[in-house]
């Protein structure tokens, strides 16, 4: 079984957005097992850089979305958002200046964020979305 994988339960109705969200769990799943296979810093490093450009071209597609059909709760997403892609970017900054080992503790934060953004936070606006016609 892989580190993480996805789940339908996940899905929040928005086929756009459920397809990015896959792809951060895949992109994530990538690290995990480049980790475990000890690959090299700069294997490890693409897939991070990787990682966190897709997570602000999705968090950058979720907001415009939500400005677009005018969502109530989108500066609380964005608070969200911008929070966890400050600390991806931590990571990553501390990883390209000391050129130290990822732990599992980024895999597991990461992890542990994204599904409970998705299952929380983001299934808050399928509904709505929905309700506007977006599917």
């Amino acid at each position: 079984m892989s580190f993480i994988q996805w789940d339908e339960k996940y899905s929040v109705g928005v086929k756009e957005l459920d397809s990015q969200h896959k792809q951060l769990v895949t992109i994530l799943g990538d690290l995990y097992d480049a980790m475990q296979a000890q690959k090299t810093n700069e294997v490890l490093g693409k897939i991070l850089n990787q990682l966190v450009g897709y997570t602000k071209a999705h968090f950058a597609t979720e907001e415009r979305l939500m400005a677009q059909y005018g969502y109530p709760n989108l500066a609380a997403q964005k608070r969200e958002h911008e929070a966890f892609t400050k600390k991806v970017i931590d990571f990553k900054e501390s990883f390209d200046s000391d050129r130290t080992s990822l732990s599992v503790s980024l895999t597991s934060f990461v992890k542990d964020w994204l599904f409970s953004h998705i299952a929380g936070t983001d299934k808050k606006y399928g509904a709505f979305f929905n309700s506007k016609g977006l599917s």
